[in-house]
């Protein structure tokens, strides 16, 4: 069933679209660049072990999924989600660059993503869902392919109050990455009407100003039983 004021669903494609090309533009004007994309700690407390199956969504210059890639090992693998045409391709160089065998990049939608149901180990993100137009997709998706058992641990802002429509429409506010925030009680209660388990806000900082909006930041824990 469909919630008509759901911040999460955009009814007009043509939004979407817009929305979808300022942040390809957006990020891949930043591939090149050394600026930090980072909004928390995900990667260091995703705790990889040998063998098992990782994935990042939003993974940028793909520097969290060589580490990844590292730690889980030879027998072990890490995928990289991106929209960004130019972060997928620096992100690809850079496996190339680091001889990083045991990892992919995929140039993909988070809201569908190209793997197996109960594929992976854990997941990381880092300031990427509050891009998302359709947040509970993502986590469904999320949720599809981590195995049972599985874990994520995401980094990302939230608003201390609703954002307005007039900013969380606007493709360029979004792809600043603060418009599309909601609030702290709307993404906790996604992640638990989604179905993960153990739930906990392992980092978390004072709020702050971030473009028209008072956000903060988290780094969130869950797991799939």
């Amino acid at each position: 069933m469909l919630i008509e004021n759901n911040p999460n669903i955009i009814a007009d494609p043509n939004s979407l679209k817009l929305k979808v090309a300022s942040i390809n533009e957006r990020y891949t004007n930043l591939s090149e660049t050394t600026c930090c994309l980072s909004c928390g700690g995900a990667i260091n407390h995703a705790v990889v072990q040998p063998g098992e199956v990782c994935l990042d969504l939003g993974s940028g210059r793909g520097n969290d999924v060589i580490r990844m890639a590292e730690e889980a090992g030879e027998n072990g693998f890490a995928y990289g989600i991106d929209l960004s045409d130019g972060m997928v391709k620096k992100a690809r160089t850079n496996l190339d660059k680091f001889g990083v065998t045991n990892a992919e990049i995929i140039q993909s939608e988070m809201e569908s993503l190209p793997l197996n149901d109960n594929s992976v180990n854990v997941t990381i993100s880092n300031c990427t869902i509050n891009h998302s137009s359709n947040k509970e997709a993502v986590w469904s998706e999320v949720f599809r392919v981590l195995k049972p058992g599985g874990r994520f641990v995401v980094s990302d802002i939230y608003a201390t109050a609703p954002i307005a429509d007039e900013y969380r429409n606007d493709p360029q506010a979004v792809a600043e990455c603060w418009a599309g925030a909601v609030t702290r009680a709307e993404y906790l209660t996604m992640l638990e009407e989604t179905g993960f388990t153990n739930i906990k806000i392992l980092e978390e900082s004072e709020p702050y100003a971030k473009g028209m909006a008072e956000v903060a930041s988290f780094t969130v824990y869950g797991e799939k039983e």
